[in-house]
C-alpha cells in the first residue's frame, strides 16, 4: 500500500473584515486544498505546500487568528481513498467547467463559419479566446494532484478546439487570398 501524506491546515480567523477571510479561503482554494469543514482544509505534502502554508501562518496570526499545520495520512486505505475522492471531485467540477466554455468557444466558432465572418479581427478575438482556454486548463492541472477523472476529456476538449480554431484560420486566410 501506498503512504500519501498530507499537510492538515486548522484555522481560526476573526470574522471582521470579512474581506480578509474571504482573501484567505482564496489563496487556499488556489493551491487546490480541499475543505474538510469550516477552517479545516488538507493539500499533498509536498515543499512548496509546506512553505505556503507556513506563509499563510504567519498572515493568520498577522489577522488576529490562529493556525496549526499538520501532517497527516489517511487512518486506512478507505479514507485515504475517500481523501483522493474530495480532490478528485473538486477537480472535476472545474473541468465541468471548462468543458463547457469549450462548448461555448466551439458554438463561437461555429456561428463565425455559419455566417461566414471570416475575418482577422475575428481571429484574434478567437486566437485570444483560446489562449484563455489554454492558460485555464493548464492551472486545473497543477491542482488535478491525483488524475481527477475529466483531465483526459478536458485535454481532448482543449485538442478539438484547437484544431476548429486551425480549420477556422485557414478560412480566414483563403478568404483573404493569403495561401494563393
Amino acid at each position: 500500500m501506498v503512504t500519501i501524506s498530507w499537510l492538515l491546515l486548522t484555522y481560526k480567523v476573526p470574522p471582521e473584515p470579512a474581506a480578509r477571510r474571504i482573501a484567505l479561503w482564496r489563496r487556499l482554494k488556489s493551491m487546490g486544498a480541499v475543505y474538510l469543514q469550516n477552517g479545516v482544509c488538507l493539500l499533498p505534502k509536498t515543499d512548496e505546500h509546506h512553505r505556503r502554508l507556513k506563509m499563510l501562518d504567519k498572515d493568520i496570526t498577522e489577522m488576529g487568528g490562529e493556525a496549526v499545520i499538520l501532517e497527516t495520512i489517511g487512518l486506512d486505505p478507505a479514507q485515504r481513498d475517500k481523501v483522493i475522492a474530495r480532490f478528485n471531485f473538486d477537480r472535476d467540477d472545474q473541468y465541468r467547467e471548462f468543458l463547457g466554455r469549450c462548448a461555448e468557444f466551439e458554438k463561437e466558432i461555429a456561428k463565425e463559419i455559419a455566417i461566414q465572418k471570416f475575418t482577422y479581427a475575428e481571429l484574434e478575438e478567437e486566437d485570444a479566446d483560446l489562449k484563455k482556454l489554454q492558460s485555464w486548463l493548464e492551472k486545473i492541472s497543477k491542482l488535478d494532484f491525483y488524475g481527477a477523472p475529466l483531465a483526459v476529456e478536458a485535454s481532448d476538449r482543449l485538442r478539438a478546439c484547437e484544431t476548429l480554431l486551425e480549420g477556422y484560420a485557414q478560412r480566414v486566410f483563403d478568404a483573404h487570398d493569403e495561401n494563393r
